[in-house]
């Protein structure tokens, strides 16, 4: 009775999946804020996971509801096919947005030191998903207005013109995302290219003039990107002969005690001058970060939380690059203990006569630290991913203020962001490219 009385029973499938999404949203906003400083972290941890998986699975729901109208009501009733393939058809799209939907399970049960086949199945499918409602909508509304437009002009357009026009529009979606998600996967599959950049650093001593730092990002170790591909990536940094190694974040997705083995390859990196990590937004969502320090500090990585170190070489002590990192934006929002962004903490002790280097994961905290700090020299960032995966594109390109690449955002400062050196969870990369960036330090 109740129910009727607000009229939720008579909404569609659509709505009622759009108002559960907004109230598991609504409940991981009054987690953050009112609960998550009453429990321990690892029940913090637990509670944002099973929020998350809600939130994700709801509003994939929403897109699996739009597919199976189109894929399967539409080109159904529009084509009359037998009904044996009929039902193997209903059969496939079901079991495609069955794997959709179990990828993000993936993250949190199929996790070990090289990817679960059905890990990276699922998340494949999770690829074409996207790839598919974009253009599923796109074409869709290309057609809604090209039939405004001929009846505006008094063309005519019977229900078989319209019927017809719908399952072209449909099936050309399909082609166009088969062929993506074959590229993708391939593009994806590549080692990453090694780009060569040189970066004018004002400040920079004569003793550091062409020193080599390559920056790495966005590794997300987890459940489709294990060992094999870490070592690969390790074994391509080496043959660069570095003399400082960055992680800029987004190095894992998972637990310690799950990847610890996946992880052993970073041991083997070499730094003549030392490796460095600073956290991003994945790092902080494991729920494992002091895990992840201890084990980086056992590898002789050291972790920049919030900290800077002094990079010189052993025969010119005083001159020196402050190379500083910053906790991620998202710490303080996760309102994980003793982590937050502080750019004046982490810069603390930093000499005005050396040139200063920060690690700061996304661009707009890198935007948010010059804003603080405009005598930083150089900030690294990675988050982007370049978009990883079209249409994805449009929106990291929308949502950053700085996108890939170097940007010059003063007459002493530059910002530089990379791609990522991986993916994260789905294998594919579409209109990017893996990156592995070798950074050229240079006297203006």
């Amino acid at each position: 009775m109740p129910v009727s009385m607000f009229g939720f029973g008579r909404l569609s499938a659509e709505w009622k999946v759009g108002i559960a999404s907004g109230v598991v949203f609504f409940s991981m906003l009054i987690s953050r804020t009112l609960i998550s400083e009453r429990v321990d972290k690892n029940t913090r941890g637990s509670l944002f996971r099973i929020q998350f998986l809600l939130f994700i699975n709801s509003l994939l729901l929403l897109g699996s509801l739009y597919i199976w109208k189109r894929v399967v009501r539409r080109l159904c009733e529009a084509r009359a096919a037998p009904s044996v393939p009929q039902r193997c058809w209903r059969l496939l799209v079901l079991l495609f947005l069955t794997l959709v939907h179990g990828s993000y399970l993936c993250m949190f049960f199929l996790v070990d030191t090289e990817p679960h086949w059905f890990s990276l199945l699922s998340f494949s499918c999770l690829g074409i998903y996207v790839i598919l409602l974009f253009f599923l909508f796109v074409f869709g509304c290309l057609t809604r207005l090209r039939r405004l437009l001929s009846r505006s002009r008094g063309g005519g357009g019977g229900e078989d013109a319209v019927a017809s026009g719908s399952v072209s529009h449909i099936v050309l979606a399909m082609i166009v995302t088969a062929i993506l998600a074959v590229y993708g996967l391939v593009n994806a599959a590549q080692p990453p290219r090694v780009i060569e950049v040189e970066i004018p650093v004002e400040k920079l001593p004569e003793s550091l003039n062409g020193l080599r730092l390559v920056l790495l990002s966005d590794i997300h170790l987890g459940p489709t990107v294990g060992r094999s591909k870490l070592q690969r990536i390790v074994t391509m940094v080496n043959e660069l002969n570095p003399d400082v190694v960055v992680i800029v974040g987004d190095l894992t997705d998972s637990q310690v005690t799950r990847l610890r083995s996946a992880a052993e390859p970073l041991g083997q990196m070499k730094a003549r001058l030392g490796s460095y990590f600073a956290t991003g937004n994945h790092d902080y969502y494991t729920a494992d970060v002091e895990g992840w320090f201890e084990l980086l500090r056992s590898m002789g990585i050291q972790a920049l939380h919030n900290s800077h170190a002094k990079v010189f070489r052993p025969e010119q002590t005083q001159d020196w690059i402050c190379l500083a990192g910053i906790d991620d934006l998202e710490a303080r929002m996760l309102r994980y203990p003793g982590h937050g962004m502080d750019v004046e903490k982490a810069l603390s002790g930093c000499s005005a006569e050396s040139p200063i280097i920060l690690l700061a994961h996304q661009p707009h905290a890198a935007k948010q630290a010059l804003q603080q700090r405009p005598d930083i020299s150089l900030v690294l960032s990675g988050h982007t991913h370049a978009g990883q995966l079209f249409p994805l594109t449009i929106l990291a390109f929308l949502m950053n203020p700085f996108f890939c690449g170097l940007y010059r955002v003063s007459e002493h400062t530059m910002v530089y962001v990379t791609p990522g050196t991986v993916y994260y969870g789905i294998p594919m990369r579409i209109a990017s490219r893996s990156e592995i960036t070798n950074i050229i330090l240079k006297h203006p």
